[in-house]
């Protein structure tokens, strides 16, 4: 099977196979993402969750590819759409559940929420509610590591939507020139908040069509096969670390859902909603892997645990105090508050 609407011609093919632990290993991520999303759900409809939220429900397959083939040292940039890419660099679900619901036990103690999911210590270094802004930090962060001499690697996600902005061809432009070790990943889900990207853009392929301009391959590869991404991320990733320059992939893919949570997504044609349920990735790779032979019981308990993960970060969320007063005037200034402004 190929994305509906997709010449099966033009999808890049990366070499490569995929090993049956790695392959158990991104089913994991699948799985675990569609239930924490789910479950976000769920929670905003029970008013529990702070402001909105931009799910990842049906695009899981992109943050699990590259969270799979990045390593612990890379640094990841996302947009306000972050859950599954914090989750796939190994944050646990509680503390970002608890983010969401702006608890004191969130990632940080409720005071980004949803749009805003950091966690630096496993190279989550944000997500960003700004379109585009984060592609000009993830080049300095490509160009501190060549600078540095460190095999580290900057991945960028942004949307069809950011390819129409000056920061994405500032950032291209400077990345190649300078050759950082940086992977920009256009999360293609072919609507730009409530307008079709084709609308409004003068190529077929809002990324892949433009790399040339930056002396890059045009990579367009099938966003819904966690195989397909997985190899294309550990090839260009790779080729970044060793000296090979920064890359532009776009994984073509499909929000199941609307923009955020306040939008039901009825601009959209029914019979395209329908040809993409049919292509959802969490389904499709379940059933591959039963083709490849792996026993399903293997496939039911990693279905049983991300459950339990879910239900467990729930209940800490829910009973979890909500942000303190004391933690308002925090990480606002060096010294940790404002004490000293008034000195």
């Amino acid at each position: 099977m190929t994305p509906p609407g997709v010449d099966p011609a033009t999808l890049y093919r990366p070499p490569g196979t995929v090993e049956p632990a790695t392959r158990l290993a991104l089913y994991r991520h699948l799985v675990r993402m569609r239930r924490f999303e789910k479950r976000a759900y769920d929670l905003f409809m029970q008013n529990l969750v702070k402001g909105t939220s931009h799910l990842s429900l049906g695009m899981e397959a992109v943050a699990a590819g590259f969270g799979e083939a990045m390593r612990p040292g890379d640094l990841t940039f996302a947009t306000y759409r972050g859950h599954a890419h914090t989750l796939a660099r190994g944050t646990p679900m509680a503390p970002v559940m608890g983010e969401l619901l702006g608890r004191d036990n969130g990632l940080m103690h409720g005071k980004g929420g949803s749009m805003h999911l950091t966690d630096a210590a496993r190279g989550m270094m944000g997500s960003y509610a700004i379109v585009g802004a984060h592609l000009a930090i993830a080049l300095g962060a490509g160009w501190s590591a060549q600078y540095l001499g460190e095999p580290r690697v900057a991945v960028a996600f942004f949307g069809d939507g950011a390819t129409n902005i000056g920061a994405f061809h500032e950032a291209l432009n400077f990345a190649a020139v300078w050759r950082l070790p940086v992977v920009f990943v256009c999360e293609n889900n072919q609507y730009m908040e409530y307008t079709p990207i084709a609308a409004v853009t003068a190529v077929p392929r809002p990324a892949a069509d433009r790399a040339s301009a930056y002396g890059l391959e045009g990579v367009l590869v099938d966003g819904n096969d966690a195989d397909a991404v997985y190899l294309t991320a550990r090839q260009f990733v790779e080729r970044a670390r060793g000296g090979g320059g920064p890359a532009l992939i776009e994984a073509y893919t499909y929000r199941s859902a609307g923009h955020s949570r306040a939008d039901p997504g009825t601009y959209r044609p029914e019979l395209e909603v329908a040809a993409w349920a049919r292509y959802d990735p969490v389904g499709l790779y379940r059933q591959r892997l039963l083709d490849a032979g792996i026993d399903a019981g293997e496939l039911e308990a990693v279905e049983k645990g991300a459950q339990a993960e879910v239900d467990e970060a729930t209940d800490l969320a829910v009973a979890a105090p909500p942000a303190s007063p004391e933690r308002l005037m925090t990480n606002v200034w060096a010294d940790g508050g404002a004490s000293w402004r008034r000195d």
